[in-house]
């Protein structure tokens, strides 16, 4: 009996990658958007006025309008890659029911171009296409699992929350302390708020993390430093 092999550590398999990469797309991404964007805001706001209250308003209305775009763009996008996918899924099924032996021929050349000798393509195409037509056809041809395919709920979810996640962070920061302190401590935590998701970031998608980290942190609070300075110049001429 030939025992099942567990993935090497640092190795994915098919499935958990792309749902992994979804999670990092709507997730990380979502939380940076509400860092910056909402730490922009506040700066912006901080550099025309010192008054709490024209601060919170502004910063809490940013949060909850990005947060619901964010929703609701990742909805509208990942509803629409949804249906392609079932658009594809469909013709792939149709095509299976009214030209089985030209598919099967397609996914012999497919794994023929992987490597495989003809006959022993011909035979894991026959069997894979026996064990599930659809799911075969689908995956080699088309990149895609039938029973994996993407949540635009589960995206905009993501996004929602995560969004709302990062925005808190500055608008906490720049809240609480006494006016002097304000936009220092805001820009303090939004630096340390962009090293930690940049280096999540990298660490999900497996790749170097100090770039991740040096993009983040830089155009965060390059952003901050734009919208303080805009604000400050609005503030002084009004």
């Amino acid at each position: 009996m030939t025992a099942s092999v567990e993935p090497h550590e640092g190795e994915l398999q098919d499935d958990s990658l792309s749902s992994r990469l979804n999670w990092l797309r709507a997730g990380v991404l979502g939380a940076n958007d509400g860092i910056v964007s909402v730490a922009g805001i506040v700066a912006g706001v901080a550099g025309a006025t010192t008054h709490r209250s024209n601060i919170a308003i502004a910063g809490i209305a940013g949060l909850v309008a990005g947060a619901l775009s964010m929703a609701a763009g990742e909805y509208v996008s990942v509803s629409t890659q949804r249906d392609s996918e079932r658009a594809m899924l469909r013709k792939e099924k149709q095509e299976l029911h009214e030209l089985p032996e030209e598919e099967l021929e397609e996914l012999t050349q497919i794994y023929q171009a992987k490597g495989l000798r003809r006959e022993l393509a011909a035979q894991v195409a026959h069997e894979l296409t026996e064990h599930d037509a659809l799911g075969a056809h689908a995956e080699a041809e088309l990149g895609i699992a039938p029973d994996e395919l993407t949540n635009p709920w589960h995206a905009a979810g993501a996004s929602f929350v995560a969004f709302t996640i990062g925005a808190l962070i500055p608008l906490i920061a720049i809240l609480l302390p006494m006016p002097d302190w304000r936009v220092p401590i805001c820009f303090l935590a939004v630096a340390v708020a962009l090293v930690l998701t940049g280096a999540t970031s990298a660490r999900l998608g497996e790749a170097p993390t100090r770039p991740a980290v040096l993009r983040n942190v830089i155009g965060g609070l390059l952003a901050m430093a734009i919208t303080y300075g805009v604000g400050s110049l609005v503030g002084t001429a009004i």
